[in-house]
């Protein structure tokens, strides 16, 4: 188990049956890189990562 396992199982249990918005999810991202920007780089790249999930599915039927 990872370290943010922990973190990760937090979320599901206090939110995990809310439903959320992409924008609301991109807008608490931004606030917080804002509040911690050493996280900059590690939060772009989950948010490119959600972003192009669908793109990596459509190359794996292409094959």
């Amino acid at each position: 188990m990872y370290f943010t396992d922990r973190g990760i199982e937090e979320l599901t249990e206090r939110r995990g049956e809310e439903s959320v918005s992409l924008a609301w999810l991109a807008e608490r991202l931004r606030e917080f890189v804002d509040l911690n920007p050493e996280f900059e780089t590690p939060v772009e790249r989950l948010a490119t990562w959600l972003a192009r999930l669908d793109d990596a599915e459509d190359e794996d039927d292409g094959f």
